[in-house]
């Protein structure tokens, strides 16, 4: 009889478990998202709401009285990492301030095409992660960079081989092959036997 035991097993005994869960609520803070299969996202979900729920009301206690100083030990029991911990407590916990529970969101995305698991993503409410959407693009990436060194020759290469034609690489091809092509075949396309 399974009498007070309330939650999946998932495959694990109980300290992989809560270790796999702790790895996935770092993810989940670092990277405001996560793509899982559905039933780890539904035992995830309230292991992560109460570490925002400690952070909240640490960061409303304030300082004066050590609750924020309590509260972030609590959390730090569970997230061993600072710099995630400072992350839950300086950004996430202020922007849920006001909201009195369910932080997070799963969106169900399909089967997984090896093993037919359902996957989901687990995301903050208020991250709205598009994976379709384009990064916003800065000055400096569109400005031109200076060509001749041999990592900008390696890059060209490696265009060349996914097909894509730079003017400039045509050009300096035509120079360095001369007008005539006399004695050579156009294209191969076997490959020639060694010896």
């Amino acid at each position: 009889m399974r009498h007070r035991k309330a939650h999946r097993k998932l495959g694990r005994v109980a300290d992989h478990r809560i270790a796999m869960f702790r790895n996935q609520a770092e993810a989940l803070i670092r990277y405001e998202h996560i793509e899982t299969t559905v039933p780890r996202a539904k035992e995830l979900r309230p292991f992560v709401e109460r570490l925002i729920t400690l952070a909240k009301r640490g960061v409303a206690g304030g300082d004066g009285n050590g609750k924020l100083l309590h509260a972030r030990r609590l959390v730090l029991r569970d997230l061993p990492n600072q710099a995630i911990v400072g992350k839950l407590f300086d950004t996430i916990a202020p922007r849920f301030a006001a909201r009195p529970g369910g932080y997070t969101r799963i969106i169900r995305l399909g089967f997984r095409r090896g093993d037919s698991a359902e996957l989901a993503q687990l995301e903050l409410i208020g991250s709205e992660f598009d994976p379709k959407a384009t990064p916003k693009e800065t000055k400096a990436a569109t400005a031109p960079k200076p060509k001749g060194g041999v990592g900008d020759r390696l890059r060209a290469a490696a265009g060349r081989l996914r097909g894509k034609k730079d003017e400039d690489d045509a050009e300096a091809k035509k120079a360095s092959r001369g007008s005539s092509t006399k004695g050579r075949s156009a294209k191969r396309t076997t490959p020639q036997k060694a010896g």
